[in-house]
């Protein structure tokens, strides 16, 4: 990962990045979007899933669900990769050196893939998944970006 460290450090030296580190109110002021963001998205997936696991609105298919929570999820991710590449800015080196922030990174690409890709095509099929492919596929989601939460989390702490 040595070949990041020039990108890591010019992130850490940009005007932007400076501005954040050097003021006390804007890194809690972006960090408290990025954390409502992150809790609107885990709110939508968790719905979403239990719904493709069969649990809750059995009623309702599983596409018009995906369907009716995609905006939130859509939105709430653009906030959170914008907060989080702000907070990233005002600290990039020590991002460098952070085994949790590079958990977070490795969660947030997979879940990214794996939610456009997998989870969608199952999710928005007009034809209900099997129970157990149901299962297994919002399982997976879900502990994807719960991976990307306690990631985040840890940076702060370790």
């Amino acid at each position: 990962m040595h070949f990041l460290l020039p990108l890591f450090q010019w992130s850490d030296q940009t005007w932007l990045g400076e501005t954040i580190r050097n003021s006390r109110i804007y890194f809690p002021i972006i960090e408290t979007f990025h954390l409502l963001a992150l809790t609107l998205l885990f709110g939508a997936v968790i719905i979403l899933n239990l719904r493709l696991c069969g649990i809750i609105m059995k009623n309702q298919p599983t596409w018009q669900v995906a369907q009716d929570l995609a905006p939130w999820a859509f939105w709430s991710l653009v906030v959170i990769l914008i907060s989080g590449i702000l907070l990233f800015l005002s600290e990039a080196l020590k991002c460098y050196a952070s085994t949790p922030f590079q958990v977070k990174m490795l969660f947030l690409f997979t879940a990214i893939i794996y939610h456009f890709t997998i989870h969608r095509g199952v999710s928005r099929s007009d034809r209900e998944p099997a129970r157990a492919w149901g299962v297994i596929v919002g399982v997976v989601n879900v502990l994807l970006w719960l991976g990307v939460g306690l990631g985040g989390r840890a940076i702060g702490f370790l």
